[in-house]
């Protein structure tokens, strides 16, 4: 795994708070944080999820709890950063991983399709760094935020114009949040996979999947262990010099001629 390359109590004595932690990427993500130190909180709105992956992290001696959040209802949220800082003592890492997304042609998106990914991906997005962030500035003792958005954030890209509008705004939240709580020494970035997981792959079609691998410099796609990786960089003091940064983390899919598709279908060329 990348993140043995680190100094194994890198983070210890820090709290991170990780949405959409139970599974995927996020869960990659917290397992990464959790072998270099820290206590980690996982959070998603699926309780037996949750449950099964804080004993997995358990079983291999990571300091991890869950809590069920929502983060489209911003009430929630604020209720369980309290929550949190009350049990725990602060937070000190917010991982906002929850989004979701799925293949459409844009002539066949309805609004509320595209609502639903923007309440999700950019107001949940939003809702958490509010509350993070607010506390963060409170403690006084400064903070990691980590947005997730993709790496085509400033381009086209075919099939996904929902995550695409969406993502691009949190890179923009990204950099102004930045830029304004810097004085308060709170580091935000975002890391930008393409296609990462495996339900993302299986979503699409085999066509899609190699056209998103032929795309790519490095010919595959990424390996959770690499997101988890840059993670622990950002929500470390590697990165105390580093802010408003959207990443990509694609293999250099973004410096290539991008990924031309349309729903589940390859665009022609």
């Amino acid at each position: 795994m990348r993140f043995d390359y680190f100094n194994p109590q890198l983070l210890a004595g820090k709290t991170a708070l990780v949405t959409g932690g139970a599974t995927g990427i996020g869960n990659a993500m917290a397992r990464g944080l959790g072998a270099v130190g820290a206590k980690v909180v996982i959070a998603s709105r699926n309780t037996e999820r949750l449950q099964s992956a804080v004993d997995a992290l358990r079983a291999d001696r990571i300091d991890a709890s869950w809590m069920k959040l929502d983060v489209r209802d911003a009430g929630e949220v604020d209720q369980t950063v309290a929550s949190l800082i009350a049990e725990h003592g602060g937070l000190d890492i917010l991982v906002n991983n929850a989004g979701g997304t799925f293949p459409k042609k844009a002539e066949e998106l309805t609004p509320n399709g595209f609502r639903a990914i923007v309440d999700v991906n950019l107001r949940g997005t939003f809702h958490c760094c509010s509350a993070g962030g607010r506390a963060m500035i409170a403690a006084g003792h400064g903070g990691k935020i980590i947005n997730i958005v993709t790496s085509t954030t400033d381009r086209a890209s075919g099939g996904i114009v929902h995550t695409g509008a969406s993502r691009a705004a949190v890179s923009h939240l990204t950099r102004t949040l930045a830029l304004e709580w810097a004085q308060f020494n709170i580091q935000v970035n975002a890391i930008g996979p393409q296609f990462l997981t495996d339900g993302a792959r299986d979503m699409n079609s085999k066509a899609v999947d190699d056209a998103i691998v032929s795309a790519t410099p490095a010919g595959r796609w990424a390996r959770p262990d690499e997101i988890a990786a840059i993670a622990v960089v950002f929500a470390s003091p590697i990165s105390d010099y580093i802010t408003g940064v959207s990443l990509p983390l694609d293999g250099g899919n973004w410096i290539g001629p991008g990924i031309n598709f349309r729903g589940t279908d390859v665009l022609p060329e």
